[in-house]
């Protein structure tokens, strides 16, 4: 009887993250599908870099931190939207915070991590990650042009123990 207390214990501990993570990738992809459907249009710059430009409609996305700052709000925890630029997804929208407070669009998704590989086979991932040296637990879904191809990640996510 006890090994199956201390085995169910970790799921309970967990159930809320993931359904706020499962609630807020809701909401973030109600948003984006409300301005229309994705597409790469030309590049643009972001933090210095120049990358695809992600659209949702006539939105672009780029610098445009309107839609994942409405998932914050509403839902707490963190919002991004990548664009795929060559083998990286790079932040063309987010909420996310580096170290000095600013956001942290410019930066890639860790190409070593397990959701770029789920990315990659052209799944979703659910768990935890590693985003920029701090624990979260997670979403990341594959953003579909019409044609079928993954051209960027809507993710949200929660820091791990709040």
């Amino acid at each position: 009887m006890f090994s199956i207390a201390t085995t169910l214990l970790p799921i309970t501990a967990h159930a809320q993250p993931t359904e706020n993570v499962k609630q807020a990738m809701s909401l973030l992809k109600e948003r984006t599908a409300k301005l229309g459907a994705p597409a790469i249009k030309g590049e643009d710059a972001v933090a210095g870099k120049s990358v695809p430009a992600l659209y949702f409609g006539a939105t672009k996305m780029n610098n445009y931190f309107v839609v994942v700052d409405e998932v914050k709000q509403a839902m707490g925890g963190t919002a991004t939207l990548f664009v795929k630029s060559g083998d990286d997804f790079v932040r063309v929208a987010t909420n996310v915070q580096k170290d000095d407070g600013t956001r942290a669009i410019g930066t890639v998704l860790d190409p070593k991590g397990k959701a770029i590989a789920a990315i990659h086979s052209g799944a979703a991932y659910y768990g935890e990650a590693d985003i920029l040296g701090k624990t979260y637990v997670t979403g990341y879904e594959p953003i579909r042009d019409s044609g079928g191809s993954v051209i960027g990640v809507y993710y949200v996510g929660y820091l791990k123990g709040q």
